[in-house]
């Protein structure tokens, strides 16, 4: 009875950690190897300042001045504190009048956890690379643009933690291959989507005529 008590006790405190375990609140934008990528650096940030780091990338419609603090709150059961959390929204509207559109939100859970990083730094690694011109299409910026923004974002709080991370993207050629591998992967996947497996299905119900 003892032991059966002591489990359910360690159950109920481990079960937090496990619900909680992912740095990803919602996704309607990352590809596979973007949605890597930020696992390996948040679960790297807690282990090592013990911050959370979350993300939430959503391509949800917004208002002007749509409230994105406010919209944090819907996230609250499935985040741990101390924490940061990076809303990326390319479909919010900046402004009606000139119908511009995406907005970048860091909502730290504490006063002390904002001191921890310089939010118009982790704003501009965001945004920076969409605002390029390039043959990229905009699906992979935005997720390039997330990854850098989040690697920017784990960096500032290691350092004022006095630490350092080893699965962030640093300004090296291991930074550039990531972006290519974001990228790469993001054009299998609609490749594969749009024009493979339409082909192979057809194949396959010709086969079986």
């Amino acid at each position: 009875m003892i032991k059966a008590a002591a489990r359910l006790s360690l159950l109920a405190l481990l079960l937090p950690l496990l619900l909680n375990a992912t740095s990803i609140l919602k996704n309607d934008i990352l590809n596979e190897s973007a949605s890597k990528y930020i696992e390996q650096m948040g679960s790297e940030l807690f282990e090592k300042t013990g911050v959370h780091g979350y993300i939430v990338a959503t391509n949800e419609h917004f208002p002007e001045r749509f409230n994105l603090v406010a919209y944090s709150r819907k996230y609250e059961a499935n985040v741990s504190k101390p924490y940061v959390m990076l809303i990326f929204a390319p479909n919010a509207l900046i402004t009606e009048k000139s119908k511009r559109k995406g907005r970048v939100a860091i909502i730290p859970s504490s006063e002390e956890v904002a001191s921890m990083y310089e939010k118009s730094d982790v704003m501009d690694a965001t945004i920076d690379v969409i605002a390029t011109v390039d043959k990229n299409k905009i699906e992979d910026k935005h997720a390039i643009g997330v990854v850098q923004g989040f690697s920017e974002l784990s960096d500032q709080i290691a350092n004022a933690k006095g630490t350092e991370l080893s699965s962030t993207i640093k300004e090296t050629r291991q930074g550039i291959w990531v972006v290519q591998a974001i990228v790469l992967i993001g054009t299998l996947i609609v490749l594969w989507m749009f024009i493979f497996k339409p082909l192979y299905v057809r194949m396959k119900h010709g086969k079986e005529k």
